[in-house]
């Protein structure tokens, strides 16, 4: 019977989605909206998230299911929020209305005033994040039943035992609770559910459905050590990457990942990473212990981005995000406990050094007007003080290092009998540099003879800009047309950056 009722409830919030907006169209209990509903939509709904799509992109189709699950979810609690999408790339004055620059783009309207969305992309996270938008940072719990109900309603919960609401501890639990929208956040003063729970007045408890199914908080009661507690103890102690968890993994406080690469279907999990378990426990607060499966044809990209070949599994590497993806590898493939334990011990004394990403080079590199560069040459060869060397960085994947292969080959015919100025490029998404992060493609640099000055290239890419650019020394510097120019930079670092989390 609660069954039928929820499903007669899902219909008829999917009929009457909006109060005036019978001709509105529906898709799966989601709104679709367009330019001449759109302002109506949003005036007529307190509370509504509007998804702004692409059908053609690939995180928009794998959104789209938890998408609708979110807005059963909703209309099953008789939620007043709505879900609503609009394909950007039809409704194109939308989309510039709301400055939309990836797909998807999620904006929450709250009495029609928008607010990006910065939630998870599961059906939970998205159902928690609106709620949260929508009503107090931490639920009141009355009674037992209360709890309960609560408990069962989300997978990831966070209660609050205060027999005092207004303690300087209970504020810094609903600082937390207001700073960390998709986590649901309870809290109570009553004596039976403390009683329920065996837990101490004063006590912050997490329950989850892995590891130890509940942590109970022992740190100092301020805001941020709530809320780095909510986000280690909110992920199991070893996390396997995929679809759902990505964004949690990635989102989180902790930036250095122990990636374990792994084949689920030979057992690697169970004979190397399960072990580890209590070193997960140990470095839980600085450390992520994660596994990525070579079974999953969709991880190929981050094999690459490691320079690695899914015939190398079982092996291990760390990656510290906060630092231009500095990435570490192990003397040996290893996966003891001891061995793992002094590869951790010596990255947290900082006794690692980066493991750099280099291709093998190829015989005839120099053979051709464009010379191609290694990580293992490149010193070498634009350090040398009697040349100029201008160098392309780029990606294979690039559109506009595509564009710019015939004119960049122009150049370097132009200049390959010349004794001082060198033609040159790099796949930097397979050869990285110490000394130099590329963070958008293609990004140019001069290295100038005599004092070996690096200077950046910021003209037009023509070659008459080229050539001007080289005999100049590099002195001639881009002064018009900024603005252009400056699209032209964001543009490609939203390609870049979108390409990362592709890969990531």
């Amino acid at each position: 019977m609660k069954l039928i009722l929820c499903s007669l409830l899902f219909v008829l919030a999917t009929i009457f989605a909006i109060g005036a907006g019978e001709d509105i169209k529906v898709e799966d209990g989601v709104l679709v909206l367009t330019t001449e509903n759109f302002k109506q939509a949003v005036a007529d709904n307190e509370y509504i998230l509007v998804e702004f799509y692409a059908p053609w992109c690939g995180h928009c189709k794998a959104l789209a299911p938890e998408y609708a699950k979110a807005a059963q979810q909703l209309a099953e609690k008789e939620s007043r929020i709505k879900l609503a999408k609009v394909d950007a790339t039809v409704e194109g004055s939308l989309a510039e209305e709301y400055q939309v620059r990836g797909y998807p783009t999620l904006k929450f309207f709250r009495n029609g005033i928008p607010v990006e969305y910065n939630g998870g992309r599961q059906a939970e996270d998205i159902f928690a994040w609106v709620n949260k938008k929508t009503g107090p940072p931490a639920k009141d719990l009355a009674n037992v039943a209360d709890a309960k109900t609560f408990l069962k309603d989300n997978e990831i919960a966070l209660i609050g035992f205060f027999k005092q609401q207004d303690s300087d501890e209970a504020k810094a639990f609903i600082a937390a609770a207001n700073a960390l929208d998709r986590f649901a956040f309870g809290i109570t003063s009553n004596d039976e559910v403390i009683a329920k729970h065996e837990v101490k007045d004063g006590s912050v408890v997490l329950f989850k459905p892995f590891d130890e199914k509940k942590t109970v908080f022992d740190g100092t009661f301020d805001e941020e050590n709530l809320k780095k507690f909510v986000q280690v103890h909110s992920l199991p102690l070893i996390v396997e990457f995929n679809h759902e968890s990505a964004s949690k993994i990635f989102g989180g406080s902790i930036k250095s990942h122990l990636l374990f690469f792994v084949s689920k279907e030979a057992g690697h999990i169970d004979k190397h990473v399960m072990p580890l378990t209590d070193l997960a426990r140990k470095y839980r607060e600085d450390i992520l212990f994660v596994t990525i499966s070579s079974d999953e044809e969709d991880h190929a990209r981050i094999f690459e981005f490691f320079g690695m070949s899914k015939e190398e599994v079982p092996t291990v590497r760390l990656i510290k995000l906060e630092e231009d993806m500095a990435k570490y590898k192990p003397e040996s493939n290893d996966l003891s406990a001891d061995v793992i334990k002094d590869f951790l011990q010596k990255f947290m004394q900082g006794m690692l050094k980066q493991h750099l990403l280099s291709q093998e080079l190829p015989d005839d590199w120099d053979k051709n007007p464009v010379k191609v560069l290694v990580a293992t040459i490149f010193d070498t060869v634009v350090y040398d003080t009697k040349k100029d060397v201008l160098v392309e960085f780029y990606a294979p994947w690039c559109g506009h290092c595509k564009q710019l292969a015939p004119i960049y080959d122009q150049l370097g015919e132009k200049y390959k009998d010349h004794d001082s100025i060198v033609i040159a490029k790099m796949d930097a998404t397979a050869n990285e540099l110490e000394h130099t992060k590329i963070s958008s493609f293609p990004t140019i640099k001069l290295y100038r003879k005599g004092d070996n000055k690096v200077i950046d290239y910021t003209l037009d890419r023509t070659l008459d800009d080229f050539v001007k650019f080289l005999e100049s020394g590099g002195d001639v510097q881009s002064g018009s047309d900024e603005v252009t120019e400056q699209a032209e930079d964001v543009e490609e670092k939203e390609e870049t950056e979108e390409h990362k989390k592709d890969e990531l």
